[in-house]
């Protein structure tokens, strides 16, 4: 079974895939973790020396060879990927189930305040700004999110709720 997470940054989708690839005995797969792994340096340092484009190109091939590859996978994706290219269609095309891990506007700035400095894309927007940006960037990705198999609202649950919710989904 290949199971893959989108969701926004923050949304749980590694910390939850850890879990559910714990509990099905699958393996889990972080697209960005794999990404460096496979390039050797960061993903940080892949936009800064190639830039973006390149970078997209280099997760579409990746995560077409994922899909493609692996069996019995938890792939937690990085929070624009479904958002360029056919990502979204690869996604679709290569799982079982796709899943969004929603969280609303309030519950991101939540958890994306705690962890600004590992976050560059929010790391030099205001606290003040951030609800704001979230909510325009949302905007932006919400409709490639919501082409997932299942939607998943997770305000207010914690990680092993959402665990046994996805595999009630299953």
């Amino acid at each position: 079974m290949k199971i893959v997470l989108v969701g926004y940054m923050t949304s749980g989708k590694s910390t939850v895939g850890r879990l559910l690839a714990r509990q099905l005995e699958a393996t889990f797969i972080d697209l960005d973790e794999y990404i460096e792994q496979s390039q050797q340096k960061s993903i940080k340092d892949i936009f800064s020396e190639e830039g973006e484009i390149f970078f997209r190109k280099l997760e579409h091939r990746t995560l077409s060879e994922v899909l493609k590859n692996e069996e019995d996978i938890i792939l937690s994706t990085g929070g624009g990927t479904p958002c360029y290219g056919n990502n979204m269609s690869t996604i679709l095309q290569g799982s079982d189930h796709s899943i969004y891990l929603n969280l609303s506007i309030p519950s991101l700035v939540d958890r994306i305040s705690r962890e600004k400095e590992n976050r560059p894309l929010v790391k030099n927007i205001s606290d003040a700004d951030l609800p704001e940006f979230i909510g325009k960037h949302l905007f932006e990705r919400r409709p490639f999110y919501l082409q997932a198999k299942h939607i998943l609202d997770c305000d207010g649950l914690d990680v092993e709720t959402v665990v046994e919710e996805i595999k009630g989904l299953l």
